[in-house]
């Protein structure tokens, strides 16, 4: 009998870091969630079974505060903050397919059994714990790497108010990690992404580790240790656990968790990366579990060229940019303007010249023109071509071989250089149609004209899929006027697997990536 299973698909497992839930979200926030919801786009397109992961991390000091500075008792707190990050994601247009919040059920599952496995392996052992902390990064720093702050305060890294704490405290036994996790490092150059960060790690490490306070006696707003309800389990522990209670963890025979762990890409800021580089790889390891493949850490948004803060007043509300400019617009701009890994600066006036330039002239201009010289001059209905010449068959080549440069762009989460691939070519489909002057062929050759539209059409075609996981809206409506259908618009259609059908009757040609004159867009 025929073998009438479906083939097995590529999976991936894709996660932002779970958002502290003290304060509402910013441009931070939906940078991290706007790009693994890009990426987690494309794999789908591209034939891969895809869990993509977001969150909230509801304990530890910082939420505690926080709640009693409201009036309100933690969980209710956490109740509304949470709320928001659901609703960003949402707004932003995104697809994840679970939502993890610190304080539920699964979760609080999952954080007891990698306690007790790390107690199990001797790797959490009790003592006594003295040191530098931060509350607002709910982290330890070593005293060498504090500066001196106003009125004799030390400040950490991050420039952050730490203070002596002296507590009995559960440790896990980092410091036996530091030579197995540089060989980790070895065997696995693409764990840490990019280069700079993966540099910064190894050099920490190889500065020497020293064990890790993993619990807390004054804060009470956490998951108990178990068997020790004095101590409540640091903060990062507890939160790590969530990209593995998320798909089943401790049932590791679970299908969820057989089928997405281990993930194969933690995305994070660059604030983050020691914990996920660092402590995870560790705790992991030391439990007899496998550890993510990648971890990604991006930079940070200036705004206008000045550090982003909330005393300075100039926090870029992300929501007020999407009903401002457009959902797909500023998906797109956040996604090209900054090589993805490094610190970019926003700007206004940069956003509108990728809308005005990149969008509207580039694209939307292109396939205006174009399809509305097949709604006039051929009954709008999709041309037969005739025989390809040199140029037409460069222009589909070119269009044709621009999957490869994608996968390789976003498999290393380059998407700047993915998208400057992608314009590079429309910047020549816009020469192409240029140089034939298809107006110019609609008196002396007809069916010369003919072909060139299509030729175009095509490469719009291609160019509108390959969009997809930046502008699904912008693209879709391309696609429509193309004619092509739903289910044709996957990576799998692209070259000349899905090349536009003639004879095909095509809607009236609209405008997708409206201009912006004086802040305002044209009509």
């Amino acid at each position: 009998m025929p073998d009438t299973s479906e083939p097995v698909r590529p999976r991936y497992y894709v996660t932002t870091p779970i958002y502290y839930v003290n304060d509402k979200p910013h441009i931070g926030h939906a940078y991290t969630t706007l790009a693994c919801d890009v990426l987690a786009r494309f794999k789908r397109l591209d034939g891969h079974d895809v869990h993509f992961l977001t969150g909230t991390d509801e304990h530890g000091q910082k939420v505690q505060q926080a709640a009693e500075a409201a009036g309100i008792d933690p969980l209710t707190f956490c109740d509304g903050v949470s709320r928001n990050f659901r609703d960003l994601a949402v707004t932003l247009g995104c697809t994840n397919d679970d939502f993890i919040r610190t304080t539920e059920p699964r979760h609080h599952a999952a954080v007891t059994a990698l306690w007790q496995r790390l107690r199990e392996t001797g790797d959490i052992y009790l003592g006594e714990y003295e040191g530098w902390y931060s509350v607002r990064d709910e982290a330890f720093w070593l005293e060498s790497e504090l500066t001196d702050g106003p009125n004799g305060t030390k400040l950490a890294p991050t420039g952050a108010p730490v203070v002596l704490t002296r507590e009995p405290s559960y440790f896990f036994k980092l410091s036996a990690w530091g030579e197995k996790l540089l060989a980790f490092y070895d065997q696995h150059p693409d764990f840490i992404g990019p280069s700079s960060r993966r540099n910064e790690v190894i050099s920490f490490v190889k500065g020497g580790l020293r064990d890790l306070s993993v619990s807390r006696t004054s804060v009470s707003w956490g998951i108990p240790v178990p068997g020790d309800p004095k101590h409540t389990i640091y903060v990062w522990l507890d939160a790590l656990t969530n990209y593995m209670s998320a798909v089943g963890y401790p049932d590791i025979t679970a299908e969820s968790y057989q089928r997405f762990w281990p993930a194969n890409l933690h995305m994070v800021g660059k604030d983050i990366v020691r914990f996920h580089a660092v402590y995870w790889p560790a705790f992991l390891l030391a439990a007899g579990l496998a550890p993510p493949q990648r971890v990604f850490a991006h930079g940070w948004w200036t705004n206008e060229g000045q550090k982003i803060s909330k005393s300075l007043g100039n926090v870029i509300d992300p929501l007020e940019l999407v009903t401002t400019y457009g959902l797909d617009q500023v998906r797109y701009f956040l996604m090209r303007e900054v090589p993805f890994g490094q610190d970019g600066d926003f700007s206004r006036k940069a956003l509108i010249q990728r809308i005005n330039g990149d969008l509207a002239n580039d694209l939307g201009n292109l396939a205006q023109r174009s399809l509305s010289m097949i709604a006039k001059n051929l009954d709008g209905v999709m041309p037969t071509p005739g025989d390809f010449d040199a140029e037409d068959t460069a222009i589909l080549a070119r269009m044709d071989g621009l999957l490869a440069d994608q996968r390789r762009a976003y498999d290393t989460q380059e998407f700047h250089i993915g998208l400057t691939s992608l314009w590079g070519a429309i910047g020549a489909v816009n020469s192409y149609f240029t140089a034939q002057a298809p107006w110019a062929l609609k008196k002396t050759d007809p069916a010369r004209m003919a072909t060139v539209l299509y030729v175009t059409a095509e490469a719009i075609r291609q160019a509108a899929i390959l969009v997809q996981p930046l502008m699904p809206t912008s693209a879709a409506l391309l696609l429509d006027q193309l004619g092509v259908a739903a289910e044709a618009r996957g990576f799998d259609q692209l070259g000349a697997a899905g090349r536009l059908v003639p004879g095909t009757a095509l809607p009236a040609p609209q405008g997708v990536f409206p201009r912006w004159v004086d802040e305002a867009p044209a009509a």
